[in-house]
C-alpha cells in the first residue's frame, strides 16, 4: 500500500472518529475510555504482547517476500532470532509493569539517565542481532524481494515528538 494512500485512510479514519464525537459530544461506544485518546487500549486486542503478534508477523513477511526453498536456511536463522527477540520484549514489559507497580522513590537524574544507558545499549545489542541474520537473507532474495524487504524489514520510526519518539522497530 502506498503511503499517501496509508496517509489518506489514516486521515479519513481519524476525520471520522472525531465526528462521532463531536456529534454526540462522548467518546463512540465502542471506546470506553477515550480520555486517553487513539493509544488507549481496553483489553479487546487481538495480541497483547510482542510474542504473540510474532507469528502472524513472520508469516506476513514470509507470504510478500515469497520466500523460496533455496532461501530457506536465512530465513529460519531471521524468523528464530524475531521471535527470541519478541519472548525478550515480553519480559522487559513484565519487568516494567512489576517496576512501574512497586511504590518507588523518585529517581535521581543520574540514575535515570544509566537506566537510558541501559536501555540504549540493549537495543544497539537486539539491533547487532538482527543485522547479522538479516544480512544474510537480504543477500540471498531477488530483486523484486529486495524491494519488499526494504519495505517490511527497514526500521520504523514512531512519530511522537521528541524525546521516546525515535525509537526502532523492526518486526
Amino acid at each position: 500500500m502506498s503511503k499517501a494512500l496509508a496517509g489518506a485512510l489514516l486521515s479519513i479514519g481519524l476525520a471520522s472518529g472525531f465526528a462521532a464525537h463531536a456529534q454526540t459530544g462522548t467518546a463512540p461506544a465502542d471506546q470506553p475510555q477515550a480520555r486517553h485518546g487513539m493509544r488507549q487500549h481496553d483489553g479487546n486486542r487481538a495480541f497483547t504482547k510482542p510474542s504473540e503478534r510474532i507469528e502472524a508477523r513472520l508469516a506476513y513477511i514470509r507470504t510478500a517476500l515469497k520466500i523460496t526453498d533455496a532461501q530457506q536456511a536465512q530465513w529460519n536463522a531471521f524468523a528464530e532470532t524475531l521471535r527470541n527477540q519478541a519472548r525478550l520484549a515480553d519480559q522487559r514489559m513484565q519487568d516494567f509493569r512489576a517496576q512501574r507497580d512497586q511504590k518507588r522513590e523518585k529517581q535521581s537524574a543520574i540514575a535515570r539517565l544509566e537506566q537510558e544507558q541501559q536501555r540504549h545499549a540493549a537495543s544497539v545489542t537486539r539491533l547487532n542481532e538482527l543485522l547479522t541474520v538479516q544480512r544474510p537473507l537480504y543477500a540471498a532474495l531477488s530483486t523484486e524481494q529486495k524491494a519488499i524487504a526494504d519495505e517490511l524489514l527497514a526500521p520504523r520510526r514512531h512519530h511522537g515528538g521528541f524525546g521516546r519518539g525515535g525509537s526502532h522497530r523492526v518486526a
